[in-house]
């Protein structure tokens, strides 16, 4: 079995709008600090990231201190929103949740973005049979790979999950198969 940990990344400094290079606040380096503590004894073997600055360095403290690289995975990324920032952004979740395959001119719509992810995290499978795996992920690529699985889990569980950073789900696999 594969064990996979999924790190939402930890809360971001919100006043830089570039979601590429957005860092974390304050707050979100010391709850980096934690995810470092609460990952020490899981035997991790490989840490993957989305190429965000916020995801990466949620899940630096522990990597550095298991001397693990970080692989930076394209495919993991976060949604593209727009080219500008979203003022009302619940109202634009609720619409792309409701339809999959909403999206702003310049944006993903999640059917894309779930496609990617899936695809990033199949092959990640594929290479890492039998071992426990870190990925530093993001609220809505995250909610995409649950729903992926379950599709019970919708926007309501994206409402109940996106304001809580980080967060941490533990998957299993067998193959390409989850089992829990």
């Amino acid at each position: 079995m594969t064990g996979i940990y999924f790190v939402r990344h930890a809360l971001p400094d919100f006043s830089v709008k570039d979601d590429l290079t957005r860092p974390l606040s304050e707050k979100g380096k010391k709850d980096a600090e934690k995810v470092r503590e609460f990952l020490l004894d899981k035997e991790i073997y490989k840490a993957y990231s989305s190429p965000f600055k916020r995801s990466m360095d949620t899940i630096k403290p522990f990597t550095e201190k298991a001397g693990l690289a970080i692989e930076i995975i394209e495919d993991l990324r976060e949604r593209k929103v727009d080219n500008v920032w979203i003022e009302d952004f619940d109202s634009f979740c609720r619409s792309q949740w409701e339809d999959f395959e909403y999206k702003l001119n310049y944006g993903e719509c999640l059917r894309e973005v779930q496609v990617r992810n899936i695809k990033a995290l199949n092959s990640i499978l594929e290479g890492h049979r039998g071992e426990n795996i870190i990925i530093g992920t993001h609220g809505t690529a995250l909610s995409l790979i649950i729903n992926y699985y379950d599709k019970s889990f919708g926007y309501r569980g994206f409402e109940r999950i996106k304001s809580i950073m980080p967060y941490i789900v533990f998957m299993e696999f067998q193959e390409k198969n989850l089992i829990g």
